[in-house]
């Protein structure tokens, strides 16, 4: 009755349309139809027009640079004609213009320093019109706003311009007269100090380490004695003849072996391995430089041959009057031979953060959980064993013998039945024990997989909190040697259960809303937190709700991987998730050529191999770091982008693990449209939270049990043919963010991991990733995107009707002017947009594709 009604109002309000069609028509065709208005507006806002914004900017930017320049030299001039006015002449170099512009941006705002401004307006532009900035903008915008901000301030506390306070600008006079009258000038230096140091570690990532070692030179440097160090220097068989000096023989066979090894180390730097500055040292590392002659026993650096100086020791400078032969310079060196290659250290990846401190368990919390009664618990036992019995004896069911493991959540009754007694005949009372336990989660397992017993599991009446501190303490987890090791929680015997996710070599996570994903993914990124080093592994968060992985961002350059200029080490946009995930099929690529090249089959025999120095970075070699890649609900980016994102998950799951490469993905709804059969089948470790249906269970373990369980981190793990039922271990808001403050406040690399390269916009036309070539393009696009721009009918059907194609090629042609930005995507059974307006922009557009 309800459907009736609802097709005839739709079918009322279908006829008032096509009468509103008519009457729209008939009007039309009687009174001309206006255009222009819309036109000229989506004109404007056309990508041509855009790239256009951005190179208008970035030409003002250069103005107002030279404007802001000039000023430097030409102020009084300047600020004269821009407050007076009248007959006087600007001597800004660009002129009138010039003049207004460098006298509002130092006047008003932050003084002679605000020529950050016209910096951080061309990084703008370039990002406008080449879609990408030379530096990362966020992060630069935030960083010369903060410096330009204390440079004014400090100017305006110390320094006074006379008359005018143009210098300092209206910002840092303001601030220093305020801070100043309140303060004093002692205080406010002191204050403007501490400022600066916030601003260091803020922006520049110094580190406490760096500015108490800074600290310590310069003590050395002012308590320096010159008459001690020439007894040191003679004595250490130095001697000094017509101002040269000249070491021993060892001395200069151990310099030419240090100097030979600094190729390794600028063929390491161009592989982005490591980033070293002028003086070969790590940056914002704290390492002494390698300057001194000898070598220490058990000293791991980084691919070289570091010869440092115990502690307490000098180094010897060089004067500023003393010149360096031409013969002497590092290029100048000839390459280290294989036999001085095989005289040095393995390779340490620790080296580069060598006072790196793991997390510690005091990070954790410790949750109290309600203990029961040693005796209550035990009648508890009896009871329901009681039950168990009485209902299968009900039912004509024998049994032998019945025992009880409690866990934390559910307890394990182990049932052996007589002789002659059916498994099936048990099973299917599953819902009469529920009953008379009057027990929600009542799960049967049967048999016991290498037990020989029925096991009936029973959730307990006062469920127990697995702390995350408990699995890591346990000697499970502290002494395996897993590559990868993950602690999820406990076992049903109240066992720790450690796994390497190396060897999985994937995991797909699955749960209803509030059942614990999020807290998995949290216990497990802990656990390899708490095991591995920065340099030996790499984190890729995807994150589409936003909320979830926000805290690991403060630890972007000690663990996360991202893509080059990205402004989130979190990604969250779903253009960005895509990039991401090819970007990563490139490394997989990339790492697969090198383990061809060195002639081993995993990651694990690379790395041990280069720690050896059997490979060399001059060839390419560079050690390989693990990449976790973790994606939480994914099921919204099957829905955002479908087969963009399927197809790069199923190539590194398919591909993936020898190099590395691991994927974690977890979803809210495992129906079929999110975890495809491609996808499924090359995820063999999977964990199922509480799912509403047997379906969604049956979905991601292939067999029911999820929709059985309680809920709050109960869950099972499939791990191939074993089915295992755990506690997931918990791990708070507070206790991930003190941990990862704890890896924030520690020295770091001077920027993250960084991945491949990768351009969306050198796609194929066929969307299989091939590069845009004319030989993929149909013979018939040219004249099909002539047709769709001249009549803006984004159509298909027109196509085929005009050019007398068959609707399949048709289909393709649309397909390649959708890849070309001709037009817009499909919108169901309505036209497509057609985004080129004009002929002249077609063209350009076939110019650059090569087709003209």
């Amino acid at each position: 009755m309800r459907t009736t009604v609802n097709y005839k109002s739709n079918g009322k309000k279908k006829k008032e349309s096509s009468g509103k069609e008519k009457g729209a028509s008939g009007k039309n065709s009687s009174k001309p139809k206006k255009q222009g208005g819309g036109d000229f507006f989506k004109t404007l806002a056309s990508p041509t027009a855009v790239k256009i914004y951005g190179i208008l900017i970035m030409a003002f930017a250069i103005v107002a640079f030279l404007s802001i320049l000039s000023f430097y030299f030409t102020f009084e001039t300047d600020w004269q004609y821009a407050n007076f006015g009248g007959e006087d002449i600007a001597g800004n170099w660009c002129g009138r213009f010039g003049a207004h512009i460098a006298v509002f941006f130092v006047n008003y705002l932050f003084g002679v320093f605000s020529i950050g401004f016209p910096f951080l307006l061309f990084l703008a532009g370039c990002k406008i019109t080449f879609g990408k900035s030379p530096l990362p903008l966020w992060r630069t915008t935030y960083t010369t706003f903060l410096s330009m901000a204390w440079l004014s301030v400090a100017l305006g506390c110390f320094v006074r311009s006379g008359e005018h306070d143009y210098f300092a600008g209206i910002f840092g006079s303001g601030i220093a007269t305020v801070t100043i009258d309140a303060t004093g000038k002692i205080a406010t230096f002191f204050i403007l100090l501490a400022v600066l140091l916030i601003i260091l570690i803020l922006c520049y990532n110094l580190s406490t380490d760096s500015i108490l070692s800074v600290g310590g030179k310069l003590k050395d440097r002012l308590q320096r004695n010159p008459q001690k160090e020439d007894k040191a220097r003679k004595d250490t068989g130095y001697e000094e003849d017509d101002d040269e000096k000249t070491a021993p023989a060892e001395i200069q066979d151990l310099d030419s072996l240090y100097i030979s090894s600094q190729n390794e180390l600028a063929d390491e730097y161009n592989n982005n391995v490591i980033e070293f500055d002028t003086d070969n040292n790590l940056k914002k590392s704290g390492a002494k430089s390698p300057k001194t002659v000898e070598k220490p026993a058990n000293d791991d650096v980084p691919f070289d041959f570091d010869i440092k100086t115990s502690e307490g020791e000098e180094n010897e400078e060089t004067t500023e009057n003393e010149v360096v032969a031409d013969e002497e310079l590092p290029w100048r060196q000839p390459a280290a031979t294989p036999e001085e290659v095989a005289q040095l250290p393995d390779y340490d990846p620790r080296a580069d953060l060598s006072h790196y401190e793991f997390p510690t368990t005091d990070l954790l919390a410790d949750f109290t959980n309600e203990e029961m009664d040693q005796e209550e618990m035990r009648r508890d036992l009896v009871e329901k064993k009681e039950r168990i019995q009485k209902t299968l004896n009900s039912f004509g069911i024998a049994i032998q013998k019945i025992t009880a493991t409690v866990g934390p959540t559910v307890t394990l009754y182990e049932i052996v039945p007589a002789e002659g007694v059916r498994i099936s005949k048990i099973k299917n009372l599953e819902d009469d024990i529920a009953l008379n336990l009057a027990a929600l989660g009542i799960r049967i397992i049967a048999p016991i997989p290498g037990r020989g017993t029925i096991g009936i599991e029973v959730p307990n009446a006062k469920p127990q909190i697995v702390p995350m501190k408990d699995i890591i303490l346990s000697d499970k987890f502290q002494n395996n040697k897993y590559e990868l090791p993950i602690g999820l929680g406990k076992t049903i015997s109240n066992e720790p259960f450690v796994a390497d996710l190396a060897k999985m070599p994937h995991l797909l996570i699955a749960g209803a809303t509030g059942q614990g994903k999020s807290v998995g993914l949290n216990a497990i990124i802990a656990s390899l937190l708490y095991k591995k080093h920065p340099a030996e592994l790499k984190f890729v968060l995807i994150d589409p709700k936003k909320v979830e992985f926000t805290l690991y961002g403060i630890i972007e350059n000690h663990y996360l991987a991202m893509l080059p200029n990205a402004e989130d080490p979190i990604i969250t946009d779903t253009k960005k998730v895509v990039n991401t995930l090819n970007s990563l099929c490139c490394e997989m690529d990339a790492r697969y050529d090198l383990l061809k090249i060195a002639g081993v089959r995993n990651i694990k025999e690379y790395n041990a191999k280069f720690c050896k120095r059997q490979l060399s970075p001059a060839n390419g070699h560079r050690y390989l770091p693990y990449i976790v890649l973790v994606i939480d609900e994914f099921g919204d980016l099957i829905i955002t982008a479908g087969r963009e994102v399927e197809t790069p998950i199923a190539r590194l799951a398919q591909l993936a693990r020898a190099i590395g490469i691991h994927l974690i993905i977890a979803t809210q709804r495992p129906s079929v449209n999110v975890i495809t059969g491609m996808i499924k089948a090359n995820f063999p470790s999977r964990i199922a939270f509480r799912v509403i249906s047997v379906v969604d269970s049956r979905t991601i373990l292939d067999c029911s049990g999820a929709n059985q369980l309680i809920g709050k981190g109960d869950m099972l793990i499939s791990t191939g043919s074993d089915l295992v039922r755990l506690q997931c271990a918990f791990i708070d808001t507070p206790e991930v963010e003190a941990l990862t403050r704890h890896i924030a406040d520690q020295q770091a690399y001077p920027m993250p991991f960084f991945l491949p390269e990768y351009d969306s916009e050198a796609e194929g036309a066929g969307g299989d990733g091939e590069p845009v070539n004319s030989d993929s393009i149909d013979p018939c696009f040219m004249d099909a995107a002539t047709l769709v721009v001249e009549t803006q009918q984004g159509s298909t059907s027109l196509i085929q009707r005009r050019m007398r194609l068959g609707y399949a090629r048709a289909g393709r042609i649309m397909d390649q002017l959708e890849e070309f930005k001709i037009v817009g995507p499909s919108m169901g059974s309505k036209v497509r947009e057609v985004k080129v307006r004009s002929n002249e922009e077609l063209r350009a557009i076939f110019q650059n594709m090569g087709l003209i």
